[in-house]
């Protein structure tokens, strides 16, 4: 298992991201999108953050504790204009 890196939502920016799904399931697939949801609303609703586990283009694994704004098909979208691929996240906590 890889270290997870803490970082701050303003480093994400910063980051590169490759076009490969990291989740190799179409039920992890699934959980995911549902996780996010379920984030974004928290965080539409009640200003909640989670924290999102993704990994880089150079095979890093980060994780922020941010607040989800919107779920796309292939993006997410924090506070800021903070976006990040949808295939690079690993876990919704």
């Amino acid at each position: 298992m890889k270290t997870i890196e803490i970082i701050s939502k303003e480093q994400i920016s910063s980051l590169q991201f490759s076009k490969k799904e990291v989740l190799l399931t179409a039920d992890k697939r699934s959980k995911r999108t549902a996780d996010l949801y379920r984030a974004q609303t928290l965080g539409n609703l009640l200003q909640s953050k989670v924290k999102l586990t993704f990994e880089t283009a150079n095979g890093s694994l980060c994780q922020v504790e941010t607040t989800v704004w919107a779920v796309g098909n292939d993006f997410i979208s924090l506070k800021g204009g903070i976006v990040i691929p949808v295939s690079a996240i690993h876990k919704v906590d």
